[in-house]
């Protein structure tokens, strides 16, 4: 599995987790161990600048996904094709921000938005209440499992 950590916000982050992370979800959802997977994080000039351009809507935001081969979860008998996952595109201010609303730590957080960022990369929405369910539910499954106990728990809609 080939994940690339670039860090361009200026936060001090721990990106051997976030490799460490994104290891354990290709394993758990079935990802070919040759996809590839890019996690950059910014500032949040930087992230808002995106956040205008691909979803048209204003200020900063946590996390983008821009999906590439358009990969889906594997199962057991059948992994993925191998491919590029994408890029998920992370801003740790922000994630300060919601951690501290959310009583975790900014490292909790941006491994949440990982997971988050690497769903929505897989296909899995939240734009319908029953998608909502299924994705966060995953989502809250999936970190818990890697952090061995409780997730934490997402603090946006």
């Amino acid at each position: 599995m080939s994940v690339e950590v670039n860090n361009e916000s200026g936060y001090d982050v721990d990106g051997e987790a976030l490799v460490r992370l994104s290891n354990f979800l290709f394993e758990s959802l079935f990802v070919h161990p040759e996809a590839e997977l890019s996690i950059i994080l910014v500032d949040t000039a930087a992230m808002e600048k995106l956040h205008v351009e691909w979803m048209d809507e204003p200020g900063p935001t946590d996390v983008l996904s821009f999906p590439m081969d358009e990969l889906r979860p594997g199962t057991p008998g059948r992994v993925t094709p191998a491919g590029l996952l994408g890029d998920i595109v992370l801003c740790p201010e922000v994630a300060a921000s919601q951690g501290a609303a959310a009583g975790h730590s900014t490292g909790d957080e941006l491994l949440l938005l990982t997971t988050h960022g690497v769903l929505h990369l897989l296909g899995f929405d939240h734009a319908e209440p029953e998608d909502e369910k299924e994705m966060f539910g995953l989502q809250r499954q999936l970190l818990a499992d890697f952090l061995g106990g409780d997730a934490p728990q997402e603090t946006r809609a």
